[in-house]
């Protein structure tokens, strides 16, 4: 049986390469993460693999490496997780820190969700079906992190930001965790 996905006492994940950000603070409340935050991301948009993203999360993203990088190399983001297309899961940001991830936000009319919520970027883009060993990884880390949160709801980028958002976009299918996500005890 492999082994599963566990987040130690520091809000690391055992199966997850670390590759730390610089990009994160305090958290207000270390202990009250009640969203997860599911994002899409691909550096150039549309283009898989190689190590743009690490690169933006990390701020050494090169703008004279593609055209849209000049727009976006002087941001300073991260997310707590990334989910390749191959279902290699990288950690970038304790969940116990504020990830910067989700920006000017709002969720059930609490505003700045980075204060209390736990980012996850899938590897893809609004334009593309994601991959089932992406689903697969998600679903693990989302079981993870409920048993070690008081997780209460998942959405998307687009729900807590829907005028500036639109991730993880209309090929991402819901369905493969909301029903797992509602079959997990202690959610409440």
């Amino acid at each position: 049986m492999l082994e599963p996905v566990i987040i130690n006492d520091a809000g690391f994940a055992n199966k997850a390469k670390i590759i730390l950000s610089p990009n994160f603070d305090s958290r207000p409340n270390k202990f009250n993460v009640s969203l997860i935050v599911i994002h899409n991301i691909s550096l150039p948009p549309g283009i898989y693999g190689g190590n743009n993203i690490f690169d933006l999360f990390t701020n050494k993203l090169n703008p004279d490496d593609h055209e849209y990088f000049r727009s976006i190399a002087n941001l300073k983001v991260s997310s707590h997780f990334l989910i390749r297309r191959d279902g290699s899961l990288f950690q970038f940001v304790s969940c116990l820190e504020r990830a910067w991830h989700a920006g000017e936000s709002s969720w059930n009319q609490i505003n700045n969700c980075n204060d209390f919520s736990i980012g996850i970027e899938l590897e893809g883009s609004d334009y593309d079906a994601f991959e089932a060993k992406q689903y697969d990884c998600l679903n693990e880390l989302i079981e993870s992190l409920i048993k070690e949160y008081p997780i209460k709801d998942i959405k998307g980028h687009s729900d807590i930001a829907p005028s500036r958002k639109t991730d993880p976009g209309p090929y991402f299918e819901w369905s493969k965790i909301k029903t797992y996500f509602n079959q997990l005890p202690n959610k409440d």
